[in-house]
């Protein structure tokens, strides 16, 4: 069962999703309290592109998710920072097999 709850930060409604007791906060929600909607999605790749943001989320899969693909994830880790390296979180999801994303 999933069920959302919001929480204002600093004045921003921010969805909550639980499903099956784990808390996934939305990003789009707060990439869009940035630049508005039509700039979350373009927020959110220059976001995940980064190496300290893929050695976390990573490092997080690897200690949350038993069927995560490390493999895969050290593919993006030695590539991320660099300027041709794209990423989009249904990318990283379908490619690591990852769960934390699968709430968005």
């Amino acid at each position: 069962m999933t069920k959302n709850q919001k929480i204002s930060v600093q004045g921003t409604e921010i969805t909550i999703i639980i499903k099956k007791e784990q808390d996934y906060i939305s990003l789009t929600d707060i990439a869009k309290s940035k630049e508005g909607d039509g700039r979350a999605a373009d927020i959110i790749k220059n976001w995940i592109r980064n190496r300290g943001t893929i050695e976390f989320i990573g490092t997080w899969e690897q200690l949350h998710n038993p069927g995560f693909k490390v493999v895969e994830f050290d593919h993006f880790r030695m590539n991320a920072g660099l300027t041709s390296f794209v990423l989009s979180p249904g990318k990283w999801v379908e490619k690591t097999n990852a769960i934390g994303g699968l709430a968005s």
